[in-house]
């Protein structure tokens, strides 16, 4: 059967649209990217490789020929000339987009789905440019790979928002060794979330959970008569006395993060969050240093 050929003004549509969202989120997370070394990723392990690492004084057991003897002449102590490990792993990232994550105040630079999504392609950036096999859950870029092409379909995915109300990670069959980040506010059905994280950890990924939360979900400065609503509309609560539910609420926003710092710390993962008044690079240091640092158990 003959190939139908592509209908060129719905090509040059497509491209618009797609360079419309793209370009603005790819430069922003290059930005962001710059100003973290890459070596703060690396593969900073002991392995297999070409790359000088670190010397480590030799120990019982060491063969003959791993000792650097040019190093060792200078001291009393021999000497075991270290290589960095140069196998590729697997990242798999998981980027809240739903509706919960427009949410902006005025304390806040951006929104929290923006600030997500520049973290979240920033870490894929540097990943990238490491040698890592990436994967975006959740979107068409979910099947693990390597390259710019990869890249460019991570941030294309990141910059698309979705109509869920709240997010979760979403279920996915993983390599043991990889590693997991997941950038979201958290605030959707916690069973979900922790569904998500214990999940990827019984199949032996290590992760990062990075919260993302505006500095008004935290202080709660509303007064007088509101109507709450989720960003879709589908929640809504109204009170004539706001500020009598602050004590409360920020009760329950300590006691949701201390239950996910909680099971994080379990799954032998990290926590953290992230204020959408604060600077980005923070942020992305931390994602950065967590990825590469050594496995845990």
């Amino acid at each position: 059967m003959a190939e139908v050929a592509a209908n060129p003004v719905t090509l040059r549509r497509d491209a618009e649209a797609l360079s419309a969202t793209l370009p603005p989120l790819l430069a922003q997370a290059e930005r962001l990217a710059s100003t973290v070394v890459l070596g703060a990723h690396g593969r900073r392990r002991a392995g297999m490789g070409e790359t000088f690492w670190q010397y480590r004084p030799a120990t019982p057991g060491d063969a003959a020929s791993s000792i650097d003897w040019r190093r060792s002449a200078r001291s009393d102590q021999l000497y075991v000339r270290q290589t960095e490990w140069e196998a590729a792993q697997t990242v798999w990232l998981w980027c809240d987009r739903c509706a919960s994550m427009s949410y902006k105040s005025r304390a806040a630079q951006t929104d929290k789905r923006d600030r997500a999504a520049v973290l979240a392609t920033a870490l894929a950036i540097l990943l990238s440019r490491g040698g890592e096999r990436l994967a975006a859950l959740g979107t068409d870029a979910a099947r693990p790979a390597i390259g710019e092409s990869q890249m460019t379909r991570i941030a294309a995915a990141f910059s698309e928002p979705e109509d869920d109300d709240f997010g979760a990670p979403p279920a996915f069959e993983a390599v043991r060794g990889g590693r997991a980040v997941f950038v979201s506010d958290f605030f959707g059905d916690e069973q979900a979330i922790l569904a998500g994280v214990n999940a990827a950890a019984s199949q032996g990924v290590d992760g990062l959970l990075l919260q993302v939360v505006d500095p008004a979900e935290e202080t709660f400065p509303f007064d007088g008569r509101i109507v709450f609503e989720s960003m879709r509309g589908l929640l809504n609560y109204e009170t004539d006395r706001a500020k009598a539910l602050r004590e409360d609420y920020i009760k329950a926003l300590s006691a949701r993060r201390d239950r996910l710092a909680d099971a994080a710390r379990r799954a032998g993962w990290r926590f953290s969050v992230h204020r959408t008044s604060d600077a980005p690079t923070p942020a992305l240091l931390w994602l950065s240093q967590g990825i590469s640092q050594p496995r845990n158990g």
